[in-house]
């Protein structure tokens, strides 16, 4: 939620890279430095930072005497990104799980839920994203979390071109099973769960 103290460049970086994700702003196209300070009432300099940011999301490409686009991505991009969020979020969990409390437990069930209940791929998104981040934050590990959540954009990226390739409806199963062993404190098996699950996708996508 935008707030009057976030940063222009923040915003910016924020609404383009939604942009981007949801498949508005297709691949190849061009980020036009004007027009988009002229839309946030911003001067340049706000605006090449969040180019700068996207870049650094993966999510744009700066290419000399072309200017900045947006990336495109290959079913290589999709795997490298999936077993990069396997290995770390893995990492989060197993140092977070230690930490766990009835109500972190309860957040994740409720993300499950509003999940299953989801009726477009936005709020089912939405609901996913929820649920990991509610199982990884206790790790206190911010930088980890921060490139976590780096991969995660780029995931949802891939997932909003497989929707748009008509993709069912995900499935929530794998989340059940995830939540049930660490309601067991069955750590190991947890983990093994979550990186087994955020990294298939990334082996059956064809783009």
């Amino acid at each position: 939620m935008t707030t009057k103290s976030e940063p222009l460049a923040d915003k910016i970086c924020r609404e383009l890279a939604s942009r981007i994700i949801s498949g508005k702003i297709e691949p190849g196209t061009k980020l036009l430095q004007d027009h988009i300070a002229e839309e946030f009432g911003a001067s340049h300099v706000p605006v090449r930072e969040a180019f700068r940011r996207l870049e650094q999301r993966g999510l744009a490409k700066s290419e000399p005497r072309r200017g900045v686009r947006v990336s495109g991505f290959t079913a290589d991009d999709v795997r490298e990104v999936a077993e990069m969020r396997a290995s770390l979020e893995a990492l989060a969990l197993r140092h977070a799980a230690p930490h766990f409390t009835q109500a972190i437990i309860d957040a994740a069930e409720k993300a499950i839920l509003d999940g299953d209940n989801a009726r477009d791929v936005q709020s089912w998104e939405e609901a996913n994203r929820r649920f990991h981040r509610v199982l990884l934050k206790p790790c206190g590990m911010p930088r980890l979390l921060q490139t976590i959540d780096d991969l995660y954009l780029t995931s949802a990226r891939f997932l909003f071109a497989g929707w748009r390739t008509e993709w069912g409806m995900p499935t929530n199963r794998e989340h059940h099973a995830i939540l049930n062993a660490l309601r067991n404190r069955d750590i190991d098996h947890a983990v093994q769960l979550l990186a087994r699950h955020v990294r298939y996708p990334g082996h059956r996508i064809k783009i």
